[in-house]
């Protein structure tokens, strides 16, 4: 019963999230686009000519934004370069170049190496995160694990005055995951967006610029 009563309380919340409304009137997958969009109106992450990789990009909302931000006004295809990442299909995307995988793996990293043609990255942007088990410790060391990843490939590809935009969790291992970021970036700035549930203790981290690029 608690279940089906927790099940029913979600439904009618997303049903009557102004979010989801707004997403299907805008035409955008998922209520995500928002979070994206709100941090890149604050700080000017996304500019036409850019490189950007879009880590986890299914069901692909992200993508369809940076998209929109990269086309030109005569809605014609797009100035600059849009790769999304994950191990899920996703839909395609216009003007996305989507690679299917896991970027851990040898032959999705010479994909991806062959889209970018030895050209490095602007921006990287990771909604990433695990499935939650509900264990606390858990969970902090596997959201730590996609994190220690997305920075891994940050510091591989990227431009060193690129910016890479990541989702953790204000719980349990944030701390750490904050004191790694200050390792790897000039600046650091966490973002809650609107968007993101008042409920839920979703947060992004914003590293911008590399002080240790390969």
């Amino acid at each position: 019963m608690a279940k089906n009563k927790l099940n029913k309380n979600w439904l009618h919340d997303h049903i009557n999230d102004p979010y989801v409304k707004l997403a299907q009137k805008e035409g955008y997958r998922a209520r995500a686009a928002y979070k994206l969009k709100e941090i890149d109106e604050s700080e000017h992450l996304i500019k036409p000519g850019q490189i950007i990789v879009d880590l986890g990009c299914t069901p692909g909302s992200w993508s369809q934004y940076v998209r929109r931000k990269l086309a030109g006004k005569d809605g014609g295809g797009i100035h600059g370069t849009i790769i999304g990442l994950d191990m899920l299909q996703m839909e395609p995307v216009a003007d996305v170049n989507f690679i299917q995988g896991d970027f851990r793996e040898q032959d999705v990293l010479e994909q991806l190496e062959a889209a970018l043609a030895g050209q490095k990255v602007d921006l990287v942007l990771s909604d990433m995160a695990p499935n939650l088990s509900g264990i606390s410790l858990t969970d902090a060391a596997r959201m730590e694990d996609i994190i220690d990843l997305a920075i891994e490939f940050t510091r591989a590809h990227m431009k060193p005055s690129g910016s890479l935009l990541v989702k953790c969790f204000n719980g349990s291992g944030y701390t750490q995951i904050v004191e790694k970021f200050r390792r790897e970036f000039k600046v650091v700035s966490p973002k809650k967006p609107k968007a993101s549930r008042d409920k839920s203790s979703e947060i992004f981290l914003l590293g911008k610029g590399l002080k240790n690029p390969l």
